[in-house]
């Protein structure tokens, strides 16, 4: 890329004012639908619809993806499923306005595009299993479980602290440059 097409990304968000929009987000979706905010549960939506189109009756027979198909209802209209498209368009469209939309990879000078590609997928997925396991996101939990003191949601958000300042101490120096 030339100098001369160079333009100089805008600063990000202040990070305060961005915390009062997201609680005021989920005050809201508190106030208007009655629930919290979360994501694994659009997600794991998605899936049974993507699913579906391949063997519907398999998936309606599943214990686990088969409420959703409850009188022959569509599994993507849940809220949580407009919430993660919105979150998405929200962010690209962030990225777009303020110039940092691009296609990258993120890593270390030590950590190859595979290995790093290698890790993420495995992270996302034990992420994944791990939320709908538990039944519930990390998001989910730190901000509608958060907001509400639940003791479990604030224990959890500790423990996801302490996992990360442990794990970070394994992986810090693939992070030197």
């Amino acid at each position: 890329m030339s100098d001369l097409n160079y333009q100089k990304p805008h600063p990000y968000l202040n990070p305060y004012l961005a915390g009062v929009l997201l609680g005021l987000t989920l005050l809201a979706s508190f106030l208007i639908l009655g629930a919290g905010l979360g994501a694994s549960g659009g997600i794991s939506r998605i899936a049974a619809f993507c699913e579906s189109c391949i063997d519907l009756a398999r998936v309606t027979a599943s214990k686990y993806f088969g409420p959703y198909f409850q009188d022959g209802e569509n599994p993507l209209k849940y809220y949580l499923v407009f919430m993660l498209l919105g979150v998405f368009l929200g962010g690209l469209f962030s990225a777009w306005t303020s110039k940092r939309c691009q296609i990258q990879l993120e890593r270390g000078k030590s950590s190859g595009a595979f290995r790093r590609i290698f890790f993420a997928l495995l992270g996302g997925i034990i992420v994944g299993f791990a939320s709908r396991f538990g039944q519930g996101c990390t998001s989910g939990q730190a901000l509608s479980g958060g907001a509400l003191l639940l003791t479990g949601s604030l224990v959890f958000m500790g423990c996801v602290f302490a996992g990360g300042y442990v794990a970070a101490y394994f992986v810090r120096r693939q992070w030197h440059d």
